[in-house]
């Protein structure tokens, strides 16, 4: 697989050529969403949920994150890879923000960072991207502002909520982001936000008019069954089967049917006599 830069996407996104975004945590998953040719992995902080048990996304640290992207650029390192900033690593001021972002670059190996919100960041964007760290925006649904938006809500349904969002869009590209990632608004504000942009625009549950389609990998194989977005498209039932290959190993141990002797490590029999014999001479 060829190198995936901030160029190739541009260039996707010219040539009206979708493009692929799931998230991964681990050098295992990394290394097969590169060998599927995904163009985007997203280091998300929704690795507290999917990986980690806790009720939201706002528990996770730039320490928890950090080994976890490392080991994905380990397993692809081919891919577009985002390091996502957690809660309260860029809200606080715009000198602590570029600080955690260097972080996921010189200890990752990242091509980019995100972070949630739009007119509200665009300082911090602009230090971000000042300090040479190349940003994608989040608008839509931002998981780590679901106290202030009142839950896993779908956002811009209502004309004023919509156009503060399009003209967010056009703030975040006017401060230097170099992707937009639309999460859970409705196709045709999407839409418009796709066609004014001319960087990527990239949906979650944003219908089919953007550039590329992103998906939680753990909602897309099965894995995560708390709850499942309106927008996930469940191609696989990967849980399911481990559920079942465990249940199988427990009927086996229990049967006594594992191991068997195609499972066991063999000693040649003139070994096994000559044990035997040492063992009658040292009882």
């Amino acid at each position: 697989m060829k190198k995936v830069t901030a160029h190739t996407l541009i260039e996707k996104k010219r040539a009206k050529q979708p493009i692929t975004w799931l998230t991964a945590y681990d050098f295992p998953m990394a290394q097969f969403e590169e060998k599927a040719g995904i163009d985007i992995i997203l280091v998300g902080d929704s690795i507290g949920m999917t990986t980690f048990g806790f009720d939201s996304t706002l528990p996770v640290t730039m320490d928890l994150l950090i080994p976890h992207t490392r080991a994905v650029r380990k397993g692809a390192p081919n891919v577009f890879l985002i390091g996502d900033m957690p809660y309260m690593t860029y809200q606080v001021c715009p000198q602590e923000a570029v600080r955690n972002a260097g972080r996921f670059m010189a200890e990752c190996g990242c091509d980019a960072i995100k972070l949630e919100g739009g007119r509200e960041v665009l300082d911090t964007i602009r230090a971000i991207i000042r300090a040479t760290v190349p940003v994608v925006g989040h608008l839509g649904l931002t998981p780590q502002s679901i106290a202030m938006l009142g839950g896993f809500k779908a956002q811009g349904r209502d004309a004023a909520a919509a156009v503060r969002l399009i003209e967010d869009a056009r703030l975040l590209e006017e401060a230097g982001v170099c992707m937009i990632l639309l999460e859970a608004v409705p196709p045709e504000v999407a839409q418009i936000v796709t066609e004014r942009a001319q960087i990527p625009i990239v949906g979650i549950g944003a219908g089919p008019h953007v550039d590329g389609q992103c998906l939680i990998v753990h909602d897309m194989l099965g894995m995560f069954d708390a709850f499942t977005p309106k927008f996930v498209k469940k191609y696989a039932d990967i849980g399911g089967q481990i559920v079942a290959a465990l249940k199988e190993f427990t009927q086996d141990v229990t049967r006594g049917g594992f191991p068997a002797a195609e499972h066991c490590y063999k000693m040649p029999e003139t070994e096994l006599l000559k044990m035997k014999e040492l063992l009658k001479k040292n009882p």
